[in-house]
């Protein structure tokens, strides 16, 4: 177990080397030093806790995903209806009571309407999310199953959380925390944000887009007393475009969600050099935009925005290509968060912000001050006790302790990790528990000499002996650490992220490291005792 070719030794202080230069640019980044510009950026990133930042909790209102929901099955009911042969017709549609409710204009039609809506009933896997039932002989009810309704809402939030994921993606920032809490919340910390305003706009921004149809036959008397046609519904003009102040009645079913958009993009539009948004359709998107347009040239239809109107223009002309372009009264930043917003997907659920934390970046120095000032103290303590018991193998204890805390920051800046204070905290306890491998060598080795053991064979049998116990207690170690890293969060991860480094370099160091340079004193100057 002494015998270290020199190509091993090679290796080895070649990987130690690398590992350690990784480090370089971290350590001056953490301790806040100047560093020569000729350095790469420094990769560790700091959490909130650390960099300061946003925190903010969203919430969801579930009964939104049960009207959408409503809202959905209304229009696939009608184009079911619609298309049957011969076509079966329904009138006095109700969505009231989170039911939706319709009446056949011929009773005789009951049995092939419940026929037609089976398919629609039925979820994934031919699970029944919808309740079927027949009042007076004519009149249909459906009725969505509690269990549907928390799948639709658990898809959802899942859903919200992806999107919100994407848009932070979007503005540069480094390792957000993006985790669900609760049925309908979600957490979102963003370390390093500047501009906290900038991010509950683009979290609190839906980002729904849809196409409607302006109903044209409705009064402007009425519209103006908030009276809208039926089957049709009011959405009142953004504030800053033309018809600010006023509303407009649009057909409620039959238009074109943003869902289908592959691409946004900020813009200006030479014509009249305002800024504009283009957005670009998927082929689905484009067949259907191009049908609504086709089918309704010379008519109104309105560009809404999280239920309000953008413009109304005029269908002059079939759009196709799929590529169309959103006019307002929009800023240069506007713009830019709108296609941000749009790239990133809409939410499916409005959220509204519950609670909301700022975190000074002084906290986080502080907090790096007083980390950095334990790490010493705790340091000089433990290198003090190991060269005043263990002498020349202290000395090596110590190097490779201090390799082990060089060794982590590297690897976690090669993996661009985020450095949380419980990081901090596993430096700390790394620091503590990187020497248990040397005293459990060190203790062995002393009582193979206690025996008798020549020098060389001590050293041998305290290696391979104490090797066990120490494997044996990393392996429960890491297994501890990972399953904090997998149902942890936010700052439990960030300890154990340290913490499995940690089990890693500490093995290397206390056992590989020191072994090497334990073999090559004894090479070199083959004492007949040693002092341990």
């Amino acid at each position: 177990m002494l015998e270290f070719p020199r190509w091993r030794k090679i290796w080895l202080w070649t990987l130690t080397l690398v590992v350690m230069a990784c480090a370089i640019p971290s350590f001056f980044a953490i301790t806040g030093t100047p560093y020569p510009r000729s350095l790469p950026d420094p990769t560790v990133n700091l959490g909130l806790d650390l960099a300061g930042g946003s925190h903010i909790l969203l919430e969801a209102d579930p009964a939104q995903v049960a009207a959408q929901r409503l809202q959905n099955m209304e229009e696939g009911v009608r184009t079911a209806m619609r298309n049957a042969e011969p076509e079966i017709r329904i009138g006095d549609v109700s969505t009231s009571n989170g039911r939706l409710s319709f009446m056949l204009d011929d009773a005789s039609q009951i049995d092939r309407a419940r026929e037609i809506l089976t398919p629609l009933m039925n979820g994934e896997g031919l699970t029944r999310e919808w309740e079927l039932t027949v009042v007076d002989g004519s009149r249909v009810v459906l009725t969505p199953s509690r269990a549907a309704l928390d799948t639709a809402v658990t898809q959802a939030m899942d859903s919200a959380t992806d999107v919100i994921r994407r848009r932070i993606d979007e503005l540069g920032t480094r390792e957000p925390t993006i985790i669900r809490q609760g049925d309908t919340r979600i957490v979102v910390q963003v370390p390093g944000l500047q501009d906290p305003d900038q991010l509950k706009a683009l979290l609190g921004q839906t980002a729904k887009l849809e196409f409607k149809l302006v109903d044209q036959e409705a009064l402007p008397s009425d519209v103006a007393q908030g009276i809208a046609p039926p089957g049709s519904e009011i959405y009142p003009f953004a504030a800053g475009t033309p018809g600010e102040g006023t509303s407009i009645a649009v057909r409620r079913l039959g238009g074109i969600q943003g869902d289908n958009l592959t691409n946004a993009s900020a813009g200006v539009d030479p014509q009249n050099n305002q800024n504009v948004v283009n957005i670009q359709f998927d082929s689905q998107g484009g067949q259907r935009f191009a049908q609504l347009t086709t089918q309704n040239v010379g008519k109104p239809f309105a560009i809404i925005l999280d239920g309000e109107v953008l413009s109304a223009p005029n269908i002059n002309e079939p759009i196709r290509g799929g590529a169309a372009q959103i006019s307002g009264s929009f800023t240069a930043d506007s713009a830019n968060a709108l296609a941000i917003s749009l790239r990133s997907g809409a939410l499916p659920v409005d959220l509204s912000i519950v609670e909301e934390r700022t975190v000074g970046p002084d906290l986080g120095a502080d907090s790096i001050r007083a980390g950095l000032l334990a790490m010493g103290i705790g340091s000089i303590l433990v290198i003090g006790l190991m060269i005043a018991t263990y002498g020349r193998f202290g000395i090596y204890a110590t190097a490779a302790l201090v390799i082990n805390v060089i060794m982590i920051l590297g690897i976690m800046a090669a993996l661009n990790t985020t450095l949380t204070l419980p990081g901090i905290a596993g430096f700390v306890l790394t620091i503590g528990a990187a020497v248990d491998a040397n005293v459990l060598i060190n203790e062995r080795i002393r009582e193979e000499r206690k025996r008798g053991r020549r020098v060389v064979t001590a050293v041998e049998n305290g290696y391979r002996e104490a090797s066990r116990a120490i494997y044996d207690a990393n392996i429960t170690n890491f297994i501890a650490g990972v399953l904090l890293f997998l149902f942890g969060s936010g700052p439990i991860r960030g300890f154990a992220i340290v913490l499995i480094i940690g089990l890693f370099t500490s093995v290397f160091t206390a056992v590989t490291m020191t072994r090497m340079w334990v073999a090559g004193w004894l090479k070199a100057k083959r004492p007949r005792d040693i002092n341990i």
